[in-house]
């Protein structure tokens, strides 16, 4: 099947398709859930090697996004149930071995970004203490404890409260980021970019092959995307496929659009040099940026929005590991969890995910190092690598199959997962 015909299957009524507010809705819910530590630190990673290779970067993050995610969300639709989730699709396409071992990745996919955002939010919160409010260090153990216990808090109380705090915090991040941005402009330098020395095209690729990694992690909401289809299916039926798509491509440009601008502001008001002290001093740029600016309002706002990326995704994030990590529990040892009953299960779980992010904020980590060698890996594999094979092998995906697209969402996904190979030579 050619790529045209690939894109035109199932295309619904134009009517059926058309852009609502109930959409808008799920489109911010993706991109709240991409915005956090990943963001912050991209940064960091994209612009150390100068201007150049984020043009590169640039070009190649809005195809991955959105055709990685609109992947994952007609898998997710493959199923003849309407109620199954990724975990449930792939038992029902590839048994109940394999079913285990994707919920196996998919919970890898996510717990390493819970652990980093424990770390991140800890480290942001430090820095703004000492620096910005000229206070004693907190005991780390101390303040990790108690932070950590803040954002899995909102949680216990309950999903509702969480998709309340997760709407609130998603529309002021959207307009501070950009604002953030914006800001910047003035004090951009052209001067440390060297625009006029193009890096040799061996050098530019591997900067950019060393980014791809950061660049899955900072723009994946894939958590996000298996109840989005599931809702999608519930309201709209057979244009659910449709749907998902305009939802998924309204939020890759967002993305694209909101946190490039703000890669390329803070790229362009830091040298190449104040960048690897951030990635040293393993610090989001907007926290180093508010040691480094002589500005009040760079001091107090960027530890802010530092704060609310995290704080805003931790609770997908959370959730997804959550629900990952009791799949695994309730495939593998289905007596033992149900003897234990579902009161005291839930309670082991809550406890082990509060004392391993806790323990991971007090060892504090490289936060790049985590994201390039444990999340971005995992990622990859459910996001991008397991789509593309269903398409070849479940005959209900069949019709997706002969895209260009997948070429090049196969061809990432196997340089991100190279990553591990990388750190292990």
């Amino acid at each position: 099947m050619s790529s045209i015909q690939a894109t035109e299957v199932e295309v619904a009524p134009k009517e059926s398709v058309k852009f609502t507010k109930q959409d808008l809705t799920w489109s911010l819910s993706m991109f709240g859930t991409a915005v956090g530590a990943g963001v912050l630190f991209l940064p960091i990673r994209a612009g150390l090697e100068g201007f150049w290779p984020l043009i590169l970067i640039a070009a190649l993050v809005g195809p991955m996004t959105y055709f990685s995610h609109r992947a994952l969300a007609r898998f997710v639709l493959s199923s003849k149930r309407k109620d199954a989730d990724i975990t449930d699709v792939v038992e029902e396409h590839f048994g109940k071995t394999a079913g285990l071992l994707i919920t196996f990745f998919y919970f890898f996919a996510i717990y390493p970004i819970v652990l980093i955002y424990g770390n991140a939010i800890t480290n942001t919160i430090d820095s703004f203490i000492v620096n910005q409010l000229a206070m004693p260090a907190v005991p780390r153990w101390l303040l990790s404890g108690v932070l950590v216990a803040m954002m899995m808090g909102v949680m216990i109380l309950g999903r509702r409260l969480m998709l309340v705090a997760t709407e609130l915090l998603v529309y002021p991040l959207v307009f501070i980021l950009f604002g953030m941005s914006v800001y910047l402009i003035p004090s951009w330098s052209f001067e440390a970019m060297s625009f006029d020395s193009i890096p040799e095209t061996g050098t530019l690729l591997t900067v950019v092959y060393l980014t791809i990694p950061m660049l899955i992690f900072s723009f994946n909401h894939s958590p996000a995307v298996s109840s989005m289809a599931l809702a999608q299916r519930e309201a709209h039926g057979d244009n659910a496929v449709a749907k998902s798509d305009i939802i998924l491509k309204r939020a890759s440009v967002m993305l694209l659009g909101f946190v490039m601008f703000f890669v390329f502001s803070c790229v362009l008001a830091l040298t190449p040099e104040q960048l690897m002290e951030a990635k040293q001093q393993n610090l989001p740029v907007l926290s180093y940026l508010a040691n480094v600016f002589d500005s009040p309002l760079i001091s107090f706002m960027g530890p802010l929005v530092a704060f609310l990326a995290i704080f805003s995704s931790f609770f997908g994030h959370y959730l997804g590991a959550k629900e990952g990590l009791a799949g695994i529990a309730k495939k593998s040892a289905p007596k033992a969890v149900e003897s234990m009953g579902e009161k005291k299960f839930n309670t082991l779980l809550v406890a082990f995910f509060f004392f391993s992010v806790w323990g991971v904020a007090i060892i504090n980590p490289s936060v790049l190092g985590m994201i390039e060698g444990l999340g971005a890996p995992f990622i990859a594999a459910i996001l991008f690598l397991m789509p593309m094979f269903a398409i070849k092998k479940v005959p209900s995906m069949k019709k997706y199959d002969g895209a260009l697209s997948n070429i090049f969402i196969t061809v990432m996904g196997i340089i991100a997962i190279s990553a591990i190979v990388k750190d292990l030579i």
